[in-house]
């Protein structure tokens, strides 16, 4: 295996929840209104310092996808899936964006996000304001 590059990134930054690397920049999100089974997670239209896993077709709660999982490039850590194609007609504006499910991410104030008993889909979270 070579050497991992990574690119840093300036402003307001999700980082790996494991190994600090930077992930994304808040300016790109594009939603926060997605969810995972540790819960909620959002939408960004750019990602950096991923690699990508296989492809596979998943049913998901807006329908059939193909998406792969998302790692963190330098630890490995699964941190999302990105959207290859979708096949409903409304969910195209997801194709080649990513999700990084909050629990698996540091915010842009470094705030680590937690999953706990009570997670429910429902709510407010400081982040999301």
């Amino acid at each position: 295996m070579g050497r991992v590059f990574v690119v840093f990134l300036e402003g307001k930054i999700y980082s790996c929840k494991h190994c600090g690397t930077h992930l994304a920049l808040s300016e790109d999100i594009m939603s926060k209104s997605f969810h995972c089974r540790h819960g909620k997670a959002y939408l960004f239209d750019k990602v950096v310092n991923v690699t990508f896993g296989e492809r596979e077709e998943r049913l998901m709660t807006t329908g059939m996808h193909i998406a792969a999982d998302i790692f963190c490039a330098l630890c490995g850590s699964l941190v999302g899936w990105n959207y290859e194609t979708a096949q409903e007609k409304s969910q195209k504006y997801k194709e080649g964006k990513s999700v990084l499910e909050r629990f698996k991410i540091c915010g842009p104030n470094g705030s680590r996000y937690w999953v706990g008993h009570d997670v429910h889909s429902g709510g407010s979270d400081a982040d999301d304001v």
